[in-house]
């Protein structure tokens, strides 16, 4: 009989929420840190040219107004204390408050992850599926040399060559932003047309990971005594392959959806600035430059919550595909 499963993932989900609280504060506490340490001043940055002429009681007066002129120690306690009560801050380097100028960016980022990355995990599940069906035949050698060709291959190169071959040369995408340059109206038409071309490339620097994975979890999984014992029971090969090698096979690849995270998170940040989509990739770009602790340290923030998230919903969905595992000891 299979044991419930709400207690116990609510049970663990309480336990990952507990160690994130440390998690975040050093992670915040982090990223004053190294911004402290940086060499962009971030008064500078927020004077523009304005402060080249200006003198140094001015600039030391708009050092003092932006909080600049403290510890590092005490930026990170009032930017945190404000946090916690719903102020994010304001954005030195965009002049917007932190809590607008995520939202007016995370929704394009999560639309660009959740079609690049779901579009991985279905290529890289079909293509591992047929390459272990006869590994070491054509298309295993083709499929899996493409994969690790890809692998190496840089993000923002996939991406340049795209666009060139895409969008200059056949004229067939657009190759970025979110509408055309006759229209400023985000249409539902425009939308999935500027979609296709960085979705596409994202996936593709998902997708070695989950075919080699795919296709060595179904591999081994088609010579355990399991599925032999259905395929000599007279079922049928796709029900054989479907059923039961591919369930089993599965199995590592849910582990690797959390440890993916990170990386689509450095993957998706690349291919928004070659596209000029407009997420969370250049308001991450003008906080860095511009020493803007406030957004730094939200946007480090969101990105660890990610990777927290990810984790604890690779653990989920391990623990609710294979019986064998108590949620309790994750």
């Amino acid at each position: 009989m299979r044991r419930p499963l709400a207690l116990p993932a609510a049970r663990l989900a309480g336990r990952r929420l507990l160690a994130s609280v440390p998690v975040l504060l050093a992670v915040t506490l982090g990223v004053f840190a190294l911004a402290a340490a940086s060499p962009f001043d971030p008064v500078q940055q927020y004077a523009g040219t304005a402060g080249l002429n200006a003198s140094q009681e001015t600039l030391d007066q708009l050092r003092h107004n932006l909080g600049a002129d403290d510890p590092f120690p005490v930026r990170w306690w009032r930017w945190l204390t404000a946090a916690l009560g719903g102020d994010l801050g304001d954005s030195t380097a965009l002049r917007q408050p932190v809590a607008q100028v995520i939202g007016e960016r995370l929704g394009w980022s999560v639309l660009l992850c959740a079609a690049g990355f779901a579009l991985a995990v279905l290529l890289g599940t079909a293509l591992g599926v047929a390459a272990a069906r006869r590994r070491g035949g054509l298309l295993d050698r083709c499929v899996t040399s493409a994969a690790y060709t890809l692998e190496a291959a840089p993000p923002f190169w996939i991406g340049l060559l795209a666009v060139w071959l895409f969008a200059l040369k056949l004229g067939v995408l657009p190759a970025g932003g979110l509408t055309g340059t006759d229209s400023e109206v985000v249409t539902a038409g425009a939308l999935a047309t500027h979609l296709i071309l960085p979705a596409s490339v994202l996936a593709l620097t998902q997708l070695p990971w989950f075919l080699l994975y795919v296709r060595q979890g179904v591999g081994d999984a088609l010579d355990e005594d399991p599925v032999r014992g259905a395929r000599a029971r007279g079922l049928r090969e796709r029900t054989v392959l479907l059923g039961h090698a591919l369930r089993s096979g599965l199995l590592p690849v849910l582990t690797l959806v959390g440890s993916r995270v990170p990386e689509l998170i450095t993957g998706v940040l690349l291919i928004e600035t070659v596209f000029s989509w407009p997420g969370i990739a250049s308001a991450t770009v003008e906080a860095a430059t511009a020493a803007d602790f406030s957004l730094l340290a939200a946007l480090t923030a969101l990105a660890t919550v990610a990777v927290l998230l990810g984790n604890l919903l690779s653990d989920l969905l391990y623990g609710l595909a294979d019986p064998r595992v108590a949620l309790e000891e994750l």
